[in-house]
């Protein structure tokens, strides 16, 4: 009986941790994709609301979003690449460090596939924000439109209140996420429902004949109106950049359950809506609520954004940080916002840049009409790099053959193709915009990665093994003098002997009883369980090397895994230990591999990298640094 009970309690726990995460799931993961009803159908039938509003031309439109949300969103990314993760990670970086780790072949494709992804996923963290602002404030003017003017300046002040909580963390206002969205999404499947009625031909829609169709009649203008029938998808990108938030199960049930019938009965009722009222093709989301609920479903469509806001800029936040852990950027500053979910963190620096681009596009497009086409090119070109990827994974992980992997990811890697030569139609309308942010982020990557291994590469010309070391100190007849203690000395290269310890005997003349070499090495697995933590070689009396790995996902915390090597035998006092680090001072020259520009900018990405000391979490009290200037 006793069994029985505790068989109950846990069944009962367990049902009620699915639920928060479900509920959950559907704030965070499905808020992008749940505001595309705002603006997704207005801005598709845009270029046919000139000639006027045709019965085939509606049925056919909204065929195609219908079956564009199940071929990408439900067979791509719920049922497919959630399964493809790394270790429960998903996304574009977590994908990539993957791949690094199960293929040799095609690295620089991967790599260079990999952070255009990233950089694309940046591009999108700006736009969103603004766009879905906008369009859920423009619905005021249809509530008065005397509050026209101040659109603009409202959803520049909620950016403003919405970048400046981020470092406060967002505990206390994700309690919210889940159960506000899910409203917005029962709101959304009402106002729909309703008007279906209007004209029940709208249901023909289901038929994928009709979405086929559409593409073989519209001609040119239904190539340019497939640019805006892929904001219908926007968003599902981070869907699988938040698996590892929330699992498999959650986000699946929760699409299934709630966000694709609530979608899909939105737009069913726009288009029905539009066939029986062909004047509200200017604004079709807002128009077909009752007058009584205008103003209430405006608030809730801002709430809603505001979330789609919060989701996306956490994900940049995400991102950045298996970034840095990855060596594609500095060592960025990244606080943690509690205690006890490590995904929830803050970059200031991702955040300043977000922020500045966000407010930038708001001025310069005015409305989300404008903005509209300039969006939509970086989700395409993100989701066509996930695809090309998943073609590696499917061979490498998974074991497929080439046929068999193309011929699963052939048709999906044409139809995302079209969508995004698509939006390129759109550059001279704005579309360039996402395209030069990618440029510039994917640049900044390229330049940190390479500089780095080329200022690897300097250094290693020049270190000395560690055991010739060892020995030329063991037979040395003029030893430096000996100091009581332990000294840590941080190297990248465990078996180099660090410049920051020749440089202490240089200068100091002086070598501590117990020297510990300790390089901290990232797993391309996202989390490393404390017992694997920690790698102890004795390699004298005298000298030890510590070896500590930690996930990309992982907090590299050295002075909390330090502890870890008490239980593993290696025994020291923290408060008898000098930690020791290099602090360089690197000088630009056009000669060292790098061309000018590039040196400049690698220069100037160092001055945003935190101190080792704090990136790695040294007690400030105890570490030592010693400086040296080096070109590059």
């Amino acid at each position: 009986m006793t069994v029985s009970v505790e068989n109950a309690n846990a069944d009962q726990s367990g049902t009620r941790k699915f639920l928060v995460l479900l509920l959950g799931s559907v704030g965070v993961v499905y808020g992008d994709i749940g505001t595309s009803p705002l603006y997704a159908f207005r801005e598709a039938l845009r270029p046919f609301s000139h000639d006027g509003i045709h019965q085939e031309e509606v049925v056919g439109l909204i065929s195609l979003m219908v079956w564009t949300l199940t071929i990408i969103v439900t067979f791509k990314y719920v049922l497919f690449l959630l399964r493809a993760d790394n270790d429960g990670e998903g996304g574009t970086l977590s994908l990539l460090a993957l791949l690094m780790q199960k293929t040799g072949r095609y690295m620089p494709v991967l790599f260079f596939a990999g952070i255009i992804g990233a950089a694309l996923f940046i591009g999108d963290a700006m736009i969103t924000p603004a766009l879905s602002v906008m369009s859920a404030l423009e619905g005021l003017k249809l509530v008065t439109p005397a509050l026209s003017d101040y659109v603009l300046p409202m959803s520049a002040a909620v950016m403003v209140c919405l970048f400046l909580v981020q470092s406060k963390g967002t505990a206390a206002v994700s309690n919210f996420f889940g159960p506000v969205t899910v409203i917005w999404f029962l709101v959304m499947a009402w106002g729909g429902l309703i008007h279906i009625g209007d004209d029940y031909t709208i249901l023909n829609a289901l038929n994928p004949m009709k979405a086929l169709w559409f593409i073989t009649h519209a001609g040119f203008v239904g190539l340019i109106v497939l640019g805006a029938v892929f904001l219908t998808v926007t968003g599902a990108e981070a869907l699988y950049a938040d698996l590892g938030h929330f699992g498999r199960k959650p986000i699946q049930t929760a699409w299934f359950v709630l966000v694709f019938p609530a979608l899909a009965l939105n737009y069913l009722g726009q288009g029905a809506f539009v066939l029986a009222h062909p004047e509200a093709a200017d604004n079709p989301f807002y128009l077909m609520y009752p007058e009584w609920a205008l103003l209430p479903v405006v608030i809730l469509a801002t709430m809603a954004t505001i979330i789609a806001s919060q989701a996306v800029i956490t994900g940049a936040f995400s991102l950045a940080r298996q970034a840095v852990h990855l060596g594609f950027l500095p060592r960025l500053q990244i606080t943690f916002t509690s205690e006890t979910n490590t995904g929830q963190i803050y970059v200031p620096a991702v955040n300043t840049l977000l922020f500045m681009g966000v407010i930038i596009l708001i001025f310069t497009f005015g409305d989300s009409e404008s903005l509209a086409t300039a969006y939509g090119i970086s989700v395409t070109g993100a989701m066509v790099v996930t695809t090309l990827m998943s073609f590696q994974f499917l061979r490498s992980v998974w074991g497929w053959s080439a046929m068999a992997a193309g011929a699963v990811l052939l048709p999906l890697l044409v139809l995302e193709a079209v969508f995004l030569g698509a939006n390129l139609l759109k550059i001279h309308d704005g579309g360039w915009v996402p395209i030069m942010l990618a440029l510039a982020i994917m640049f900044i990557m390229w330049t940190w990665t390479r500089g780095s291994r080329l200022l690897r590469e300097k250094t290693a010309r020049h270190d000395i093994p560690l055991e010739t070391f060892i020995r030329s100190i063991e037979k040395s007849k003029h030893p430096p003098a000996t100091v009581p203690g332990t000294a840590v000395f941080l190297t990248s290269v465990g078996d180099k002997t660090p410049a920051v310890l020749l440089h202490n005997i240089k200068h100091n003349h002086v070598l501590h009883e117990k020297n510990v070499i300790l390089t901290v090495k990232t797993s391309e697995k996202p989390y490393v369980p404390e017992e694997n933590r920690v790698a102890i070689t004795m390699l004298s009396d005298r000298f030890t090397r510590i070896e500590l790995s930690f996930g990309f996902m992982d907090e590299p915390n050295v002075s909390k895994a330090l502890g870890l090597c008490k239980k593993a035998g290696f025994k020291f006092e923290i408060m008898q230990t000098s930690f020791y680090l290099g602090r360089r001072t690197l000088i630009a020259n056009p000669n060292s591999g790098l061309p000018s520009w590039q040196d400049d900018l690698y220069i100037a990405l160092s001055g945003l990298g935190i101190d080792p000391s704090g990136y790695f979490k040294l007690p400030a009290n105890r570490v030592v640094e010693i400086g040296e200037q080096m070109s590059i």
